[in-house]
């Protein structure tokens, strides 16, 4: 999934690291950095995604800045999905948060917000 969702962030004109130690995916575009965190289909979705938004609010800089943002990507099943739909849109925002869903084939799918 890492690399289909680096594939797709390069086709989108992002220029894409994931040798990071900090998280899976860091990327940038116009002077923007994203930092991305990804998590596979697993037996505890619900677990996964709110370890995946904890590892991304230790990556956010101490001050706002709007040139960084963030997006946790998870396998496109309904379990995996509905475990990142669950979390609150509005503190997704207010983090600057987008969601994302990679299917079997390599497919991207925006759940919520934007990179």
């Amino acid at each position: 999934m890492v690399r289909d969702f680096a594939e797709w962030l390069s086709s989108q004109g992002w220029v894409v690291r994931t040798d990071e130690d900090v998280v899976d995916i860091v990327a940038e575009k116009d002077c923007h950095l994203l930092y991305v965190e990804v998590k596979a289909a697993t037996v505890a979705p619900d677990l996964d995604v709110d370890t995946a938004i904890g590892q991304l609010v230790r990556r956010m800089p101490s001050e706002a800045d709007q040139s960084v943002s963030f997006a946790l990507v998870v396998r496109d099943e309904p379990r995996s999905v509905d475990a990142a739909v669950r979390a609150p849109q509005r503190i997704l925002d207010l983090l600057g948060m987008a969601l994302y869903a990679v299917d079997e084939d390599g497919g991207v799918r925006q759940l919520f917000g934007r990179a």
